[in-house]
């Protein structure tokens, strides 16, 4: 079964205040969704987003956010540069595909020698 993680594509202090404790400081991360698994390595195209405080650590939601937040937000969305979604395959799968194809070679070659009849 494939894990799944979220890798940080970007971190930035923004000086809005707080809509819980008023204070002047918070910070916004951008995470990028990846799955690994034995065969593929797989990048996401989903992007979330994570505003916190600094000094009160409560996670600020969109329901919550003031005009000020909102704008921080958009203009830090845009300089965000997500990796392209891909796919990439582990050793292992290309290992297994070159099992088969030989183990179909050999059992093409023995048909076609006449020592086993199927």
């Amino acid at each position: 079964m494939a894990k799944e993680r979220f890798e940080v594509i970007k971190k930035a202090d923004i000086t809005n205040n707080c809509p819980e404790c008023f204070n002047q400081g918070m910070k916004i991360t951008f995470q990028q969704k990846h799955k690994y698994g034995k065969l593929y390595d797989q990048t996401t195209s989903e992007v979330t987003h994570k505003i916190k405080c600094n000094k009160c650590e409560s996670i600020i939601y969109p329901v919550n956010w003031t005009d000020d937040i909102e704008r921080s937000f958009n203009y830090y969305q845009k300089m965000v540069s997500p990796k392209k979604a891909s796919i990439r395959f582990t050793s292992l799968f290309y290992i297994l595909i070159i099992a088969i194809i030989v183990l179909i070679g050999v059992g093409i070659y023995l048909w076609q020698s006449r020592i086993i009849e199927f």
